[in-house]
């Protein structure tokens, strides 16, 4: 498999540091609020990257944090007029929640800052004694920039560069603008943890960098995110890690690429501001992934009610071919032939094109396209004619490569009520008694009900229009 590291900005073979292993740090959230539409991507992005290698065969560690202290998450603390943690608590388990119906597997561990403060502090320790990092009078940390000669490297940015945007902001006692906080004292009123430097809380950068190590090593596999995070973020964690261990801190770096809201950045000043949530009330959580991974990862991509829409409708191709098949099989009655194996070799062609689009740094638009071929010559090539044998590779084969994906995964849900049923009993009694008045009737009073009807030699087969809405 090739992926394109952000640091050398090419394709490069995926070689793990430890065989049959890969060993991945994704940035996740901080947890003060709903996570909005732009958050989704690197969470389902990078959840198809972890499916994908351990379809490879891979043993995959796969770490996402929670950033559980922070400035906004004190601040709706204290507009709420409760604990901090209390916070953190809620918009962790409202986050599970979205990620559960995004269809996103549980991450191996999801550290939180809190809980790795001794860990945190260490390595401050270890940058100061080796003079990269330096307390100030009022108890902050600072990492000097200037101490490391690679800054920058990530976001192939020479440091002059970056220093003419840096200013020090009021109450800041660093020495450079450049710098960053590793650990800040404690204000009045704040959480505080105990530290040699006196009561504080770590800075944003370092906690991901002691969570990575504790978790993942000195030196990682993959590291990965959005694009906003490339700098100062993962610059400043390359920096203080690499400067602490004297290692690599990541052998790739994987970042995905911007949402925009109908052709403009999201922003709450334009009233162009979805959370997750919002958009699953109305649409359904499955549409919002495969709008997510419809395109290149790190290609920017666009929402707008049309296309969410348009995501719907390639969703309900993608659950009816899957339907039919269970249908087709519990009537399939042909036996094997020779144009069964030639069919075999149409439908494997395309798992031959998902793998090849899959391996190219992870390319899920070619791959979803590959999913719709299948999906496509199985409607053309199979029938109730065709043997079970056939029927049944070809739903296994479908649900292979959905799977990778996490696509097409509320089948089970689809269930009809007594009252439904019986509306298709007394339709198909009508048509039976050639009272076809009554049964189109009854057949446009379940498609008002998202209910669709389709009649073949078999029997009549349905299937709900968004099922994919949960």
């Amino acid at each position: 498999m090739k992926i394109y590291n952000t640091m050398t900005r090419k394709k490069e073979d995926f070689v793990p540091i430890n065989e049959g292993e890969a060993r991945i740090y994704a940035c996740g959230p901080t947890v003060y609020n709903y996570i909005h539409i732009g958050n989704a991507r690197p969470i389902c992005v990078f959840d198809v990257l972890r499916r994908y290698m351990e379809y490879k065969g891979l043993k995959v560690n796969y770490i996402q944090n929670f950033t559980d202290i922070d400035d906004k998450i004190i601040n709706k603390a204290n507009e709420e007029g409760v604990d901090y943690l209390k916070v953190a608590e809620k918009y962790i388990n409202e986050y599970k929640k979205d990620a559960a119906g995004l269809n996103i597997k549980e991450a191996t561990v999801h550290p939180k800052a809190t809980e790795n403060i001794k860990e945190i502090i260490d390595m401050v320790s270890t940058l100061i004694d080796k003079g990269n990092a330096y307390l100030v009078s009022n108890g902050d940390v600072y990492f000097s920039t200037k101490s490391f000669e690679g800054y920058g490297k990530l976001s192939h940015q020479p440091l002059e560069d970056l220093e003419a945007g840096a200013r020090i902001s009021i109450g800041e006692l660093k020495k450079d603008p450049m710098d960053f906080a590793v650990w800040k004292a404690a204000k009045e009123g704040e959480p505080y943890f105990e530290s040699p430097w006196g009561k504080g809380r770590p800075g944003w950068h370092i906690e991901c960098s002691a969570m990575a190590r504790r978790y993942l090593g000195e030196t990682i596999d993959i590291h990965c995110g959005g694009q906003d995070l490339i700098f100062p973020h993962h610059e400043n964690e390359i920096a203080q890690s690499e400067c602490c261990t004297g290692l690599c801190f990541a052998n790739y770096w994987m970042h995905n690429g911007y949402i925009n809201i109908d052709d403009k950045k999201m922003s709450k000043s334009l009233g162009n501001f979805f959370t997750v949530r919002d958009v699953a009330k109305e649409y359904g959580y499955e549409p919002i992934r495969f709008l997510m991974i419809s395109s290149h990862y790190r290609s920017p991509i666009n929402y707008s009610r049309k296309i969410i829409e348009q995501c719907i409708a390639s969703l309900d191709r993608l659950y009816t071919c899957r339907n039919n098949l269970d249908f087709i099989l519990e009537n399939a009655s042909g036996e094997t032939s020779n144009k069964e194996i030639r069919v075999k070799g149409i439908l494997v062609r395309n798992k031959i094109n998902f793998i090849k689009a899959m391996d190219d740094d992870l390319n899920t638009a070619d791959a979803i396209a590959a999913l719709f071929d299948l999906t496509r010559d199985i409607n053309s090539n199979i029938n109730s004619q065709s043997s079970k044998e056939l029927v049944m590779y070809a739903a296994n084969l479908f649900d292979e490569l959905a799977s990778i994906l996490g696509l097409v995964y509320n089948r089970e849900k689809e269930s009809l009520d007594e009252e439904i049923e019986k509306l298709i009993e007394k339709r198909q009694e009508a048509r039976a008694n050639r009272d076809f008045a009554t049964a189109d009737k009854i057949r446009d009073e379940l498609k008002s009900r998202n209910i669709i009807l389709e009649d073949t030699a078999q029997g009549v087969k349905w299937h709900i229009a968004k099922s994919i809405k949960v």
